[in-house]
């Protein structure tokens, strides 16, 4: 199987069979992110202990790059400090966008990475970005972010 087999693998698991689709019981952070021109729409729903994030969730619909590349971040931002979450939402835009072509620093993005094409579909960048900006706006201004005790007001 060549490299972009493999990536489509990658994409298609993420997409359907996500490990981090549904809803959270008392997240502490819930933001949701929209992407008008595809109809992208999530909540994503964040556990956060002590500056760590604990668990990571998302609902909504959208095309497969938008619902594989939330999957994925929710896979590589548990267990991680918020200020390395950020950290690594700032490293994958630079990818998506082309910006960073460092392999190194696209190798801590673990199968993210398989986006690395997306910066050639500039259609397609809102999409793969949506989650990732969504959990960076809600980790550098949890009060724009609901918390558990508002959601349903």
């Amino acid at each position: 199987m060549d490299l972009k087999g493999l990536y489509r693998e990658i994409v298609n698991e993420h997409n359907l069979r996500p490990s981090h689709k549904g809803e959270m019981d008392s997240p502490d952070l819930v933001l949701r992110g929209v992407n008008p021109s595809c109809g992208d729409d999530i909540t994503l729903q964040l556990k956060v202990t002590d500056g760590v994030i604990e668990d990571a969730m998302f609902s909504g619909s959208g095309c497969a790059i938008s619902q594989a590349s939330v999957d994925m971040m929710a896979d590589q931002v548990i267990g991680k400090s918020s200020e390395d979450a950020i950290k690594l939402a700032g490293t994958f835009m630079g990818m998506i966008k082309g910006e960073i072509k460092d392999e190194e620093q696209i190798e801590e993005l673990d199968e993210a990475a398989a986006l690395q094409d997306i910066a050639h579909m500039p259609a397609r960048v809102k999409c793969a970005v949506l989650g990732w900006k969504t959990m960076q706006k809600m980790l550098e201004h949890p009060e724009d972010a609901e918390n558990a005790s508002s959601e349903g007001e």
